[in-house]
């Protein structure tokens, strides 16, 4: 199977993680309209428990990646087979167990956390989820330690376009029982996702299997142990910044009732904070989630083979992606929440003003997830996870002082957020620095970027007002608007050769 160079790569999973993301607003949209804001809140409640689940898996797929990688790199064609099967088992297990929890302890859960009980049919449809999201998770490892991208971005896909399907089909039918019961129904489609998204994957693996001149292949305890032992700290690392939403949904709705808020206009503001501009922050997210899977296998090879100069320009590379995607979504999202709000929501725009200011985290997020990774392929597994606790204890202690004062309230939650990720983005460019002798020439991978950003959102904002006042059709304007904005802001990357063209193609340079 032919590799993919880390910005091809990283391309092909970002394409088609955007893609996802915008059949994901397809979703937001209807099921704003038929549950409303309420309604997302108690959709939104149930999800940082899956999210936590999905950051303990994620440390299996990026590990076996990097250890087929480097088996593939040392011509060990039995190893990479061994990796697969063992991951496999140890996921099923995972997702079993993790599955049954979530269905027999769903009103411990609701109980412990003091969530409404209206978010209890959200919770126990996302029970059926872990499985099939484990297993399919195992086979976009195996691809991303060949270094082909391609079915993992196309499964991607499949799984969002399963989940709107199914999710909105029941969100229709169960909303005459109820909001709660149409909240439960949307929930469901994750797991009709992992489904469609595995069983293209499986039928992708059996045709790439014939490729391997090899038959069946004994359990292996060292694979084992070297799994468990690369995939618990990067499994550690997710979960800390997962936990960073999990103490949202827990300590959010209590704090905000302190602040003299009731249970359904809390509801509503979380519902506004996670339902609607988590969402458009994490489509920005969704380039650095393929950043990380792109990277794992290109520089723990590098690593592996001691080759200095790639491992350096792969790293640099990544910093740049990173404030390349980052700085532009932070400025778009930034100065006009609002359209954008409006252009998604379809009038339903309350809560633009806590999507203006999360998106300062943006840039933070990005560049955490992708120092950790690099730190935790190469020199370091630990300390990165370190890192991030102590971003994790700053963030609880900035909710439980800022949320509660009435005048702050839900923005307190947000200034924890970027404030966390911030610290742990220091930390883990001192430990770069000082482990693998980065240099970072902040002029080339940061102004730079921030100078094209800065030009593309005014060229962005003069359009949209233009358009705007001659259509009076905020969708026409904007759309027109973040199109052209996509085209200056490339135009300015090269021109001011923050990434060119030879450094796009030339895969003696990236690969």
């Amino acid at each position: 199977m032919k590799k993919q160079s880390l910005v091809k790569g990283t391309f092909i999973l970002g394409f088609a993680g955007i893609f996802s993301k915008a059949l994901g607003m397809l979703f937001r949209i209807p099921l704003t309209i038929l549950v409303g804001d309420e309604g997302l809140g108690y959709y939104q409640m149930a999800y940082p428990l899956y999210m936590l689940f999905i950051a303990g898996a994620s440390g299996v797929p990026l590990a076996m990646s990097k250890m087929i990688s480097e088996k593939k790199a040392q011509g060990d064609e039995i190893g990479v087979i061994q990796v697969l099967k063992q991951s496999l088992l140890l996921m099923t297990i995972f997702g079993v167990v993790i599955s049954s929890v979530m269905f027999l302890f769903s009103n411990q859960f609701i109980k412990l956390f003091r969530w409404d009980e209206n978010s209890y049919y959200s919770l126990i449809a996302l029970s059926a989820a872990p499985i099939f999201i484990a297993i399919m998770s195992v086979f976009r490892g195996f691809f991303q330690g060949l270094q082909n991208m391609t079915p993992t971005a196309i499964s991607q896909i499949l799984e969002q376009f399963a989940r709107v399907v199914v999710g909105i089909g029941l969100a229709v039918m169960l909303l005459p029982k109820g909001i709660q019961h149409a909240a439960g129904g949307a929930t469901l489609g994750a797991a009709a996702g992992g489904i469609l998204g595995g069983m293209y994957l499986i039928s992708k693996y059996k045709k790439v299997r014939r490729e391997f001149s090899i038959g069946k292949v004994k359990f292996n305890k060292k694979i084992m142990d070297t799994l468990l032992k690369l995939a618990v700290p990067i499994s550690l690392g997710a979960c800390v910044g997962t936990i960073m939403n999990v103490i949202d949904a827990i300590m959010v709705p209590q704090k905000l009732l302190q602040a003299g808020y009731t249970s359904k206009e809390a509801a509503v503001l979380y519902g506004q904070l996670t339902g609607k501009a988590a969402v458009l922050v994490n489509v920005p997210l969704t380039l650095s989630a393929a950043l990380c899977a792109a990277v794992v296998p290109i520089i723990s090879e590098a690593y592996l083979l001691n080759d200095k100069f790639k491992l350096h320009k792969n790293i640099i590379s990544s910093i740049k992606i990173s404030l390349v995607v980052a700085l532009p979504s932070l400025c778009g999202l930034y100065f006009l929440p609002y359209p954008i709000l409006n252009l998604i929501f379809r009038g339903r725009v309350s809560g633009y003003e806590i999507l203006k200011y999360s998106s300062i985290s943006i840039p933070f997020i990005i560049l955490a997830q992708t120092t950790t990774i690099i730190l935790q392929a190469t020199t370091s597994k630990k300390q990165p996870i370190i890192n991030l606790l102590i971003g994790c204890i700053t963030k609880i202690a900035i909710t439980n002082i800022l949320v509660p004062i009435s005048e702050i309230n839900i923005y307190g939650a947000v200034i924890g957020t970027f404030t966390a990720y911030g610290i742990a983005v220091i930390l883990n460019i001192r430990l770069l620095k000082k482990n693998l002798k980065v240099r970072v020439d902040l002029y080339q991978i940061l102004i730079k970027p921030a100078y094209a950003s800065m030009i593309m959102i005014i060229t962005v904002a003069f359009i949209y007002v233009k358009i705007y006042n001659y259509t009076m059709n905020n969708s026409i304007s904007c759309l027109i608007g973040i199109f052209i904005g996509i085209i200056v802001y490339i135009i300015l990357i090269l021109a001011f050769k923050v990434m060119d063209i030879k450094e796009l193609r030339n895969r003696k340079i990236i690969k």
